[in-house]
């Protein structure tokens, strides 16, 4: 997997609203790419409404929050709109980003992993968080980590 200190592979995907995200298009501010497994599940849901409920902390720390996972785009623009999600979700088609990010496969290569990345206004990584089981711990930590760059 990538490391801390690497700069971000920029990339671009189709969101859920129709349009098309360019990660080249957030330098000059922190962002936190998430990768999870499939919208509409239990942890996934917990995961999307926890970066929803503490959206405005990461705007107030100047940062953009934006989601991935391998789910259409179709399926992205329900997800969001039934849980009123404010952020971006991408649409990655036969995981080419993900891999990209070397996020790996959990519980025996059968699911996609779940993978929090926090890049600060240059593109550089500085957090990784890796874990299946705490998915809402990928909002505090990214915000543990966004304050740290702010002071």
């Amino acid at each position: 997997m990538l490391q801390f200190g690497d700069l971000a592979l920029y990339f671009s995907l189709p969101t859920g609203s129709g349009d098309t995200f360019h990660l080249a298009d957030l330098r000059g501010q922190p962002v936190v790419l998430y990768f999870y497994p499939k919208d509409d599940t239990p942890g996934c849901t917990a995961e999307a409404c926890a970066f929803r409920d503490q959206y405005e902390d990461f705007l107030a720390l100047e940062a953009q929050v934006v989601g991935i996972s391998s789910d259409s785009e179709t399926s992205h623009q329900k997800f969001a709109q039934k849980h009123r999600l404010p952020f971006p979700l991408l649409a990655d088609a036969g995981g080419r980003v993900r891999k990209l990010y070397e996020v790996p496969k959990a519980f025996l290569g059968l699911l996609p992993g779940r993978v929090t990345f926090v890049l600060d206004a240059v593109g550089k990584i500085v957090y990784i968080f890796n874990s299946m089981t705490g998915a809402t711990d990928h909002v505090s930590k990214a915000k543990e980590v966004l304050r740290q760059l702010a002071s």
